[in-house]
């Protein structure tokens, strides 16, 4: 279905959240919409709703999973409005995702078996949230690829990550959570505002009454932000994304400083849970 506009769509494509887990993508142009479109869909999601300016022509990308909005996603209320309108729209315990164009969702053995798997079994964890780290993906060669992306020539970072305690209000650690770092972001941080650095990111959450989430990826309940139960470790899984990328070498004050992406600390991307599994960009958890 295409919906002319978000109020449009909230008030008529209820039958969208039906069931879940459901994805939500954000356009912020037209690069890989479609790729992005259909590894979530191969991952498993029953529907997906996406979100992108009118100008980018999306309509004939829908179909009866994938519902198409006209909404600009760059706007100045930013991408919650969105997410948080949707959270409010779905039934409560409805499993969401979301993420941008050119963002692949991968968590522990994604080749074998489906996100509603997966969600199933966090489930029985009794987590209402799963932890994602955001991993910059980035062409190895920026000449044959000037945007920064290519499927063919996708390369990661293979160290260079750290974590840090995460404050509350009184300057005390949060219970179980930590600011993440790494990637692109930190390599580049002089072109990165620092309240844009981090790199975890809350991409799967079961909605509920009330639930709201910040631009910053943070939601109003602190139990969503944590990264594991008290008891063991949980799921985590990683949101592959040529997004930062992309941004460095859109934007005039970074792209002539940047000649390549890569660096000693460079490996090609192999599209496979496997590797990032092995390089500790996710881990299973308990599920075997």
């Amino acid at each position: 279905m295409h919906y002319p506009d978000f109020q449009t769509f909230l008030a008529t494509g209820a039958a969208t959240f039906a069931k879940g887990p459901v994805g939500i993508i954000l356009v912020e142009d037209k690069i890989e919409v479609e790729s992005t479109i259909r590894h979530h869909l191969d991952a498993g999601f029953k529907a997906l709703a996406v979100f992108g300016a009118a100008e980018f022509d999306l309509a004939a990308l829908s179909t009866d999973k994938v519902a198409v909005i006209d909404h600009n996603v760059l706007g100045d209320q930013g991408p919650a409005t969105v997410v948080n309108g949707c959270i409010a729209a779905a039934p409560p315990a409805t499993w969401m995702f979301y993420c941008y164009n050119a963002e692949f969702l991968f968590f522990p053995f994604c080749e074998h078996r489906s996100v509603g798997e997966m969600l199933a079994f966090h489930t029985e964890e009794r987590r209402d949230s799963v932890l994602t780290y955001v991993v910059d993906l980035y062409a190895g060669d920026l000449i044959n690829h000037p945007s920064a992306v290519s499927i063919d020539d996708a390369h990661l970072d293979k160290s260079g990550y750290y974590a840090l305690a995460r404050l509350d209000r009184e300057n005390c650690p949060r219970e179980r959570q930590l600011d993440f770092f790494g990637g692109l972001r930190w390599r580049f941080e002089e072109h990165i505002p620092a309240a844009r650095r981090r790199i975890d990111r809350i991409s799967l959450f079961k909605t509920k009454p009330g639930l709201k989430v910040t631009n910053e990826h943070l939601f109003n309940d602190q139990e969503y932000n944590t990264y594991s139960c008290p008891w063991h470790h949980n799921i985590t899984a990683s949101l592959c994304s040529f997004r930062t990328a992309k941004a460095l070498k859109r934007n005039p004050g970074s792209t002539y400083d940047i000649k390549t992406f890569k660096w000693r600390n460079s490996a090609q991307f192999k599209w496979h849970s496997q590797q990032l599994l092995d390089l500790g960009l996710m881990e299973p958890g308990q599920w075997f």
